[in-house]
């Protein structure tokens, strides 16, 4: 891993693990703070997105794996969200954005990630509400043009507006979740490759340190855990993150 010096290489590792841990937990892929963490250590936005996206692919169907077998994964609810994103992550994945945008445009969406970790978007499960279809088309289409261009994969954003909707316990929104960062990773990756794009090497070294996390998580997470503190340390340093990158 060349973009880090040896004395860095372990502190990445162990902030990448833990990472990937608490994502997976509640169902996500991690790429917010994926990115949070390469920009702090000052990856060039070339190896970001296309390694955000990467690692969203396994992390994410790990946690998926684990959620469905435990029978929290509802396939009414995805299909709506997954029909508008896919295409629209697929448009997003085309789409390559000045550096000085991306980095506004991502530190924004880091500071909704950090608010969530803090527990400022964690809604109380609602009595279950019907979905309304032409809405979650709609929001599925917005998250995943989002999610291309920027190279992440939306559950950070759809979790919390399924249960404000009232569409979705935590758990089933934790399954939904995961597997919508999948499929909407995958159309962004097949995007960024149609665009003339390769992933740089330096992405696939990142992705056994995650899949350790990711593991850890799914287990954990699809059980009973909880740890507020780490999140409140997570959330801390994607804040910071965000900070560095609307304010270099």
């Amino acid at each position: 891993m060349n973009l880090l010096s040896s004395e860095n290489i372990l502190l990445f590792s162990f902030a990448l693990i833990v990472i990937a841990f608490l994502y997976s937990s509640v169902g996500h892929g991690g790429a917010s703070g994926y990115l949070a963490l390469m920009s702090i250590f000052a990856f060039p936005i070339s190896i970001m997105k296309p390694s955000a996206l990467l690692l969203n692919l396994f992390v994410s169907s790990i946690s998926f794996l684990f959620y469905y077998r435990k029978n929290y994964f509802k396939p009414k609810l995805f299909y709506p969200f997954a029909v508008a994103s896919i295409p629209a992550a697929f448009i997003g994945g085309f789409i390559t954005l000045d550096n000085a945008i991306y980095k506004i445009v991502l530190g924004i969406v880091l500071v909704f990630a950090a608010l969530r970790l803090f527990g400022v978007f964690n809604f109380k499960e609602k009595e279950e509400v019907k979905i309304n279809l032409p809405i979650a088309l709609v929001i599925g289409f917005a998250i995943g043009l989002l999610s291309g261009m920027l190279g992440i994969g939306g559950g950070i954003i759809l979790s919390p507006i399924l249960l404000f909707l009232g569409w979705a316990s935590v758990k089933e929104s934790a399954a939904v979740s995961s597997l919508f960062i999948f499929v909407n990773s995958t159309a962004g990756m097949l995007g960024f490759f149609l665009g003339g794009k390769t992933i740089p090497m330096e992405s696939f070294y990142l992705v056994p340190i995650a899949v350790i996390g990711g593991m850890l998580g799914g287990f954990y997470g699809s059980g009973s855990f909880s740890n507020r503190t780490l999140k409140m340390v997570l959330g801390t340093v994607i804040l910071m993150a965000s900070v560095k990158l609307i304010f270099p």
